[in-house]
């Protein structure tokens, strides 16, 4: 045995590791928070063949799940980079959590670098699963994929900059309703589950201003009607996103 073999290497692992590391933690502890599932899994899944099923909301010609789907695949997004971004963000701030991660090796940017990986992560499972289970109640998606996957990034990026925005800046509690309640309002003036044209002119006007109007409502464009990207969407969302973030980034307290 040569010497120095177990001679000790201090110093920080490189960034990427350290980057996939906290992104693995940060994915384990999404999954396996109880109401963290409720929001991104069961809620959307319910929804979906429970409308798709049962004729409660009139959603125009052609099948409901071609509808719904696009719709229920935004609630997904809005569910995780969100609602349940801002709630665990927000409580760890307050146990303070992210007070001693700021102050390990690894760099803030990338921690929140890794929150966002984990975002988009348990978006990939949540697209995986709704789509499987729209495909089996009959969905018939048009479109270009590419689109579907800009509109989503855009979303992903609008929705987590407002959750990290209310994290950063509301107390743990206050986080909690806020974020719940806003899931409630949207989920039912967002275009997710009730089509747009159901409000009044001047009501539309201002929910198609809303991410989650211009995210179901783009997805609804490509994959039931076919366009080729929904630009006006893609520009709402790219405002929010940038709105969201910008503000998340200045405003942020870690403690």
């Amino acid at each position: 045995m040569s010497a120095g073999t177990y001679t000790p290497r201090p110093g920080a692992a490189p960034l990427p590791r350290m980057i996939a590391a906290q992104t693995a933690l940060e994915t384990r502890m999404l999954l396996r928070n109880g109401e963290q599932l409720l929001l991104t899994v069961i809620i959307p899944t319910l929804l979906l063949v429970l409308f798709s099923a049962v004729d409660i909301v009139d959603t125009g010609s052609g099948a409901a799940v071609d509808f719904l789907a696009p719709g229920i695949l935004a609630l997904a997004v809005m569910s995780t980079a969100f609602t349940g971004q801002a709630i665990a963000t927000g409580f760890e701030r307050r146990y303070g959590v992210l007070k001693r991660l700021g102050a390990s090796p690894l760099p803030r940017w990338a921690l929140m670098t890794a929150k966002t990986l984990s975002v988009l992560v348990t978006e990939v499972l949540q697209v995986l699963l709704l789509t499987a289970i729209a495909f089996t109640l009959g969905w018939s998606p048009q479109g270009n994929p590419l689109s579907v996957l800009l509109l989503l990034v855009l979303g992903t990026a609008a929705f987590s900059g407002l959750g990290l925005l209310m994290a950063g800046t509301l107390k743990a509690e206050a986080t909690l309703a806020a974020a719940n309640l806003v899931f409630l309002l949207l989920l039912v003036g967002g275009g997710v589950i009730v089509p747009m044209d159901k409000f009044p002119d001047a009501v539309q006007s201002v929910l198609g201003l809303l991410p989650i109007s211009a995210l179901s409502e783009g997805l609804r464009d490509v994959l039931q009607h076919g366009a080729s990207m929904p630009w006006g969407q893609a520009g709402i969302l790219a405002v929010w996103a940038v709105l969201g973030l910008g503000a998340a980034a200045k405003f942020f307290r870690w403690e």
